[in-house]
C-alpha cells in the first residue's frame, strides 16, 4: 500500500511547510514539511534551507520510512483510510507500540480512537491544540468508510 494524496494532503496541512531548518515544539530541528531528517537519513541542522520543490520530493521519499514501519508492525489488513491515517500519525510521532498492538487485537473502535484522540498530544510537557485537532483528524480518517 502506498500514501493517498488524503495522507499526504493531511501531513501537509498539519506539519505545515517551513523552508529553513527551525526548532520543532519537540525541540528538534525541522524542515520542509515536518521531516527532521534528509532522505540519506542525515539529520536536519540549523541554518539548512531547502526549496518548496524539494521541500515536496523529501516528505514523499522520507515517508517510505514510515511505511515500512506500518508494515513491520501493524499484522492486519487496512484499508486505506486506515493506512493513511496511520502513516500520518507515525510520520509525526514515530509510531506507537501500544496503538499498532490495539489494532492487531482487534480492540473496540472506541479504544482505538480514545488512544489517537488522548495520546501525543503534548510537547514538552505542554498540549498543543494543533496535535489534538490532528489527532482527532487521523482518528476521522482511521474510521471513514
Amino acid at each position: 500500500m502506498i500514501p493517498s494524496k488524503n495522507c499526504i494532503d493531511l501531513i501537509k496541512k498539519y506539519e505545515g511547510c517551513v523552508l529553513k531548518a527551525y526548532l520543532c515544539p519537540a525541540n528538534k530541528v525541522t524542515i520542509g514539511y515536518g521531516n527532521t531528517f534528509w532522505a540519506d537519513g542525515k539529520s536536519i541542522k540549523m541554518g539548512e534551507v531547502i526549496t518548496l520543490e524539494g521541500a515536496e520530493k523529501l516528505l514523499l521519499q522520507t515517508l517510505s520510512k514510515f511505511v515500512t514501519i506500518i508494515k513491520k508492525k501493524v499484522t492486519v489488513e487496512l484499508n486505506q483510510n486506515q493506512f493513511d491515517s496511520l502513516l500520518s500519525y507515525t510520520f509525526n510521532t514515530g509510531g506507537s507500540l501500544t496503538l499498532f498492538n490495539l489494532i492487531n487485537s482487534k480492540a473496540s473502535n472506541e479504544a482505538i480512537r480514545e488512544w489517537f484522540e488522548t495520546k501525543y498530544i503534548s510537547a514538552k510537557g505542554k498540549v498543543l491544540k494543533g496535535l489534538i485537532e490532528r489527532r482527532k483528524a487521523e482518528a476521522n480518517l482511521y474510521f471513514k468508510i
